[in-house]
């Protein structure tokens, strides 16, 4: 007697099934008032993170483990002191929407561009150490 356990096929793993109950429905799009829709195609404060849902362009993104370490002390601060449970995907997204809002009221004086002229100004100075 083998000690082998009998496993099916690939064949049998990866067989196509068919059901009504599986086939998928099209999302129903509402309709977003024209006003709302006019703050969202200029940006400004009504910017949001696009939340849980499948997207469908991806990007990567390298930080430093400090960084990665910081990003997950903010999400288990949220879970614990806020009792909202997302992950680092939701919590990247929200940030650069956060940003993203402020470049789009602040303009010049948008935080967003501070950082960057300040990165800038390090960047030189250690340019020419």
């Amino acid at each position: 007697m083998s000690r082998r356990a009998s496993l099916p096929g690939a064949s049998e793993l990866f067989r196509l099934t068919s059901s009504p109950a599986l086939e998928p429905v099209a999302p129903v799009e509402v309709p977003r008032p024209a006003d709302e829709r006019g703050k969202l195609e200029r940006g400004g404060a009504t910017r949001r993170g696009s939340g849980r849902q499948k997207h469908d362009s991806k990007i990567t993104v390298y930080v430093s483990g400090d960084e990665l370490v910081a990003m997950e002390q903010a999400r288990l601060a949220l879970r614990a002191q806020h009792g909202l449970v997302i992950d680092r995907g939701r919590l990247v997204r929200e940030a650069v929407a956060v940003l993203l809002a402020d470049f789009d009221q602040h303009g010049p004086d948008s935080v967003l561009v501070q950082r960057l002229r300040e990165h800038e100004f390090d960047t030189e100075e250690a340019a020419g150490s």
